[in-house]
């Protein structure tokens, strides 16, 4: 038996049938898993902001939040001594930095991806990590210096809708990876939304363009959906969905913050093992069992 990273790649004999074959073929272990797609998602939409559309994603900034992630993953998996060095999760969160965070200091950016990465492998109960790393890393920017805040996410209506068909592809084809926590929070976000223009009497033309963000794509399908910081249960991500929404709405409206949503994110998730100890479920693992301690 031959072996392709963490996948087995099984020889079979000529005289197995063609599906049993391709049933065996390394790739598609590359296929089930979402972070792939992940990847291809957020690199196309950086690719797109810096030759099309300008979403206000620079180069430097953008290089510095993506080489300082791999690089702290790079540095945490040896001083944790991870039986391997994966590159996924971080590249996923380099690139969610730099379509999100916005900073007149571009060294910023760099200190935003060693607090994500950091605070991944510092930072755990029960062995998961308690924030989404890229939510945590503006977080802490926003709170610590006035020189960094979150893009509005303005994309243009059909590159919205791009990104949300393509975004609901990926949900839709690992739905098993958790990632319902998506749709859970996008209809409480909007119900919110739609219930508030209703009783202010506003025109639904308001909510719905409130919902045209793309930093409330991003935020939905690369930050709450986390699988790794989202509660194991179903039940409990429903729970935990909604109250990041109620939060995100009561800071927004209420206290007038703009960064609600990873404001909210960061504080509930504060509430994660509470959820897990009152509604256990099986421990979501990117990895086989024989590489359960490693950090993604």
């Amino acid at each position: 038996m031959a072996h392709s990273g963490s996948v087995h790649a099984v020889a079979l004999p000529e005289r197995y049938p063609i599906a049993q074959r391709v049933a065996a073929l390394p790739w598609r272990a590359w296929l089930s898993d979402a972070r792939h797609f992940q990847i291809a998602a957020l690199a196309t939409l950086l690719c797109v902001n810096m030759s099309w559309l300008d979403f206000g994603a620079k180069p430097l900034p953008s290089l510095l939040a993506i080489a300082s992630t791999l690089g702290a993953q790079i540095t945490c998996s040896q001083l944790w001594r991870l039986p391997r060095i994966d590159l996924r999760s971080p590249l996923i969160t380099g690139f969610s930095l730099s379509l999100l965070l916005r900073t007149d200091d571009p060294a910023l950016m760099a200190v935003a991806g060693v607090i994500a990465i950091v605070a991944k492998f510092a930072i755990r109960i029960d062995g998961k990590h308690l924030w989404n790393p890229a939510a945590i890393a503006i977080v802490t920017l926003l709170f610590t210096t006035d020189q960094a805040w979150i893009s509005p996410g303005q994309w243009g209506a059909s590159v919205w809708f791009a990104a949300l068909l393509a975004f609901l592809a990926i949900l839709v084809l690992h739905a098993s990876r958790r990632t319902d926590i998506a749709l859970f929070f996008l209809g409480g976000h909007a119900g919110l939304l739609v219930a508030r223009a209703l009783w202010l009497g506003d025109p639904l033309a308001i909510p719905l363009h409130q919902l045209e963000s793309g930093a409330l794509l991003l935020f939905a399908f690369f930050m709450i959906s986390d699988p790794r910081t989202a509660p194991d249960s179903r039940l409990g991500r429903l729970v935990f969905a909604l109250a990041v929404a109620l939060l995100a709405y009561w800071l927004a409206f209420f206290q007038q913050l703009r960064p609600a949503l990873p404001v909210a994110l960061v504080a509930v998730s504060l509430f994660t093992p509470i959820l897990d100890r009152l509604l256990p479920a099986e421990r979501f693992q990117w990895s086989k069992p024989s590489l359960k301690g490693a950090a993604s």
